[in-house]
């Protein structure tokens, strides 16, 4: 099972790399962490040498100087002892030892300790230094004395006396504290100048990365001039040709490809013109027609009207003039144009804020009409037509009393020729599978967006966004 294979025997295409927390991240604050995570190491490492290095130096020293100031306390004692054999004497030279605040001087002369300085009970001391000391062995030894940290020396007299020292350490204890807390803090500041460091490295690192999104985002939105800018870099240089070599082609296929549907369309404007006519005339003759004849006319010419839609369609798709854009109310525009329509259905239009846009009002018009027509061919006709306002957004909503259409051909239906993959599920009404698709390319050069989604209680909703114009 996977849970019982070793690490290092799993294979690394199906380690859960997704579901570790860094994984995640984006790259950029992945970068940043990976530098915050050097720097704290690094840094980690230097303050953990330093720290070791400083205290074994600084202790170091202090016990050293604590054993030799008590050799040259031993002499003095030993000289009082020889010369002087009065206590009085000698708690006079054990007070002057002891002259260093928190020092205690203590001396077990015969079984009995005479001490001075800083109050501590003999009790407390070692007492295995003090049995080293007695044996003849000087001994030193770095304890809490009295609730103090301290380094106790020890050394040997004659006739078994013992001779002892007991140093406070607590400025050295309270100047390692400080050294601590000030390494900490530096690893700490180092932590977080790395992870700037990194966040910042990042950033500029996938700024190309960022360029090349933006520039694929604008091709795939229909911005066939998107290009990205010249680099002189060595390692981006490569990419940035490459891409805007793939740009220039694709860009130059897609012109072949409209310029050859502008191309056919025209060719068979004149043929279509022909058909047309001759339709007209047998229309206008079907009744001195034959039953049989008379229902292929009917057939011919729904099939003539249909094909009439589809070469202006293809047309209009081919078209690349200029956008004529001018500031229009869009409720009263959309409400002109359903006036003008009339037909069986006439949806309700629901505007209820004023909303200004800047469009092409004959684009505009055949983005509204391929809606109402799609929605009467395939929808049971347009209940709706909702008008707001979205943030920066003009919205239009089209709601028609259809079956719906399911989400994942949601995006299908603005395909081209997209009709023959939903007649199955929504009626095949006779439209071309051009309608939507021209909506698509004119909300495109408007600089907006549209897609389907269901409308609440059932049915199905377009919506187009178009940039609006602040008033």
């Amino acid at each position: 099972m996977l849970d019982r294979l070793p690490l290092d025997r799993l294979p690394l295409d199906r380690l859960p790399l997704d579901r570790l927390p860094l994984g995640r991240l984006p790259l950029r604050h992945r970068v940043g962490v990976a530098f915050a995570g050097v720097s704290m190491v690094v840094t980690g490492l230097f303050a953990a040498v330093t720290w070791n290095l400083a205290s074994y130096y600084l202790v170091e020293q202090r016990v050293e100087s604590a054993t030799r100031q008590l050799a040259v306390n031993l002499q003095l004692v030993d000289r009082a002892l020889v010369d002087d054999t009065h206590v009085g004497g000698l708690d006079d030279l054990l007070t002057g030892l002891a002259g260093t605040p928190g020092t205690t001087v203590a001396l077990r002369r015969d079984g009995t300790w005479t001490t001075s300085g800083r109050e501590v009970d003999p009790e407390a001391l070692p007492a295995g230094l003090l049995a080293m000391a007695g044996n003849g062995t000087g001994a030193r030894q770095r304890v809490m004395v009295a609730g103090m940290p301290s380094v106790v020396v020890a050394a040997p007299m004659s006739g078994g006396d013992v001779f002892v020292e007991v140093f406070p350490m607590q400025r050295l204890d309270a100047n390692l504290k400080f050294l601590s807390v000030v390494l900490f803090a530096g690893v700490a500041v180092s932590a977080l100048l790395g992870l700037a460091l990194g966040q910042w490295a990042g950033r500029r690192a996938l700024l190309p990365l960022t360029a090349v999104t933006r520039a694929a985002e604008r091709i795939a939105g229909g911005d066939l001039t998107a290009r990205l800018p010249s680099s002189t870099d060595a390692e981006l240089a490569p990419l940035v040709a490459t891409f805007n070599r793939t740009a220039d082609d694709l860009e130059q296929r897609v012109s072949r490809d409209a310029r050859f549907a502008a191309d056919v369309a025209h060719e068979l404007r004149s043929p279509l013109t022909t058909l047309v006519n001759a339709a007209a005339v047998l229309t206008r003759r079907r009744a001195e027609l034959a039953p049989t004849a008379r229902e292929a006319v009917e057939l011919l010419d729904g099939e003539i009207q249909r094909f009439r839609r589809m070469v202006l369609d293809l047309l209009e798709i081919s078209r690349s003039d200029t956008l004529q854009r001018e500031d229009g109310e869009l409720g009263a525009l959309v409400r002109g144009l359903v006036a003008v329509r009339g037909g069986e259905h006439v949806p309700e239009v629901d505007a209820t804020e004023p909303v200004t846009v800047r469009v092409d009002r004959r684009r505009l018009d055949q983005i509204l009409g391929n809606l109402l027509d799609n929605a009467d061919a395939h929808g049971g006709g347009a209940l709706r037509i909702g008008v707001a306002r979205r943030g920066r957004f003009a919205r239009i909503e089209v709601d028609d009393a259809g079956p719906g259409i399911p989400p994942e051909q949601r995006r299908a239906v603005f395909e081209r020729f997209a009709r023959g993959t939903l007649a199955g599920s929504r009626g095949d009404g006779g439209g071309t599978g051009l309608g939507l698709s021209l909506v698509a390319a004119h909300v495109r050069r408007h600089d907006g967006r549209v897609w389907v989604e269901e409308r609440p209680g059932g049915g199905t909703r377009v919506v187009v966004e178009l940039p609006g114009v602040d008033t």
